[in-house]
């Protein structure tokens, strides 16, 4: 099953078809001359994901925050040119980012707006929890909290946050920063370990839910 799970497109639409919310899909790229008219595809947006459906490490996610005439801004305030954004495009379908250099397609995605709960211990983009699930059971979870060096990004290989959660209470534990237990945001200073999510309950029974759409 984990061919399954490797393939964001496909987990994508067995989450919709399970009745789980997910990112807004604008569209797909899978060849080159889609990326050459791609254009009207994404100027319909403001802001939005460009990811790889199979890519490793998260370098290939690039995210778009907001437009200034015909620039498209990241999230650290980098402006990028339409021909930028192509060359990316190219890039992740010829399988740059792919384990294995094996061709790859591009989701275009809606852009997800964080709960406010998170805001002090975030840099610039948003946090993402991620929960083991074992026979159907929650056993294990963390969030990944983004930092000025992970470039707002959630990834742990580019310098994000990783932080142990309370299976019982939702409540953040030991950060860990690099190779370096943390209790403080780097860049936002405020604490990192006791935040609290009052909506742990429902993340769980969703965890449980994808465990059982998976098989």
């Amino acid at each position: 099953l984990y061919p399954l799970v490797d393939d964001k497109l496909q987990i994508k639409k067995i989450a919709i078809e399970g009745g789980i919310a997910v990112p807004a899909l604008y569209g797909v790229v899978e060849t080159e001359y889609q990326v050459r008219h791609s254009g009207p595809l994404i100027e319909n947006h403001s802001d939005f994901a460009i990811k790889p459906s199979r890519g490793s490490g998260g370098e290939a996610i690039l995210i778009i925050s907001g437009r200034t005439k015909n620039l498209y801004r990241k999230v650290d305030g980098t402006l990028l040119h339409p021909e930028d954004v192509a060359y990316h495009l190219f890039n992740i379908i010829s399988g740059i980012y792919s384990l294995g250099g094996q061709p790859d397609k591009v989701l275009i995605e809606y852009r997800v707006q964080f709960d406010p709960i998170f805001k002090i211990i975030s840099f610039q983009g948003v946090p993402d929890i991620r929960v083991i699930v074992f026979l159907g059971v929650p056993i294990m979870a963390m969030v990944r909290l983004p930092t000025r060096m992970s470039g707002g990004k959630a990834n742990l290989h580019q310098g994000a946050i990783g932080a142990g959660i309370d299976m019982a209470i939702g409540k953040t534990l030991t950060a860990v920063w690099r190779n370096h237990i943390v209790t403080e945001h780097p860049d936002t200073g405020n604490p990192v370990t006791d935040v609290h999510n009052p909506n742990w309950d429902t993340l769980l029974h969703i965890a449980s839910r994808c465990s059982e759409l998976i098989g």
